[in-house]
């Protein structure tokens, strides 16, 4: 069963693709149309990615001063 939504997303992820690259060749709105959308989901995606290093780094330097962190102590 997961393979299976792996490989449909697999699947939607290289339409995604083609339809960028058909659309750049200009390609029918509906092709431009799913673009746009792929491209945004894709800066959705990498702005999130740079949300949560930006968190880990914070909560890394935090731990690092003695912070909120709980220490380790064996």
């Amino acid at each position: 069963m997961v393979g299976a939504v792996l490989v449909g997303v697999l699947v939607l992820v290289l339409a995604g693709c083609g339809c960028v690259v058909w659309a750049e060749r200009g390609g029918p709105r509906w092709a431009r149309a799913v673009a746009a959308l792929t491209l945004a989901a894709g800066d959705l995606l990498r702005s999130a990615e740079q949300r949560r290093r930006r968190r880990e780094r914070r909560e890394r330097w935090l731990l690092g001063k003695g912070g909120s962190g709980e220490s380790s102590g064996d």
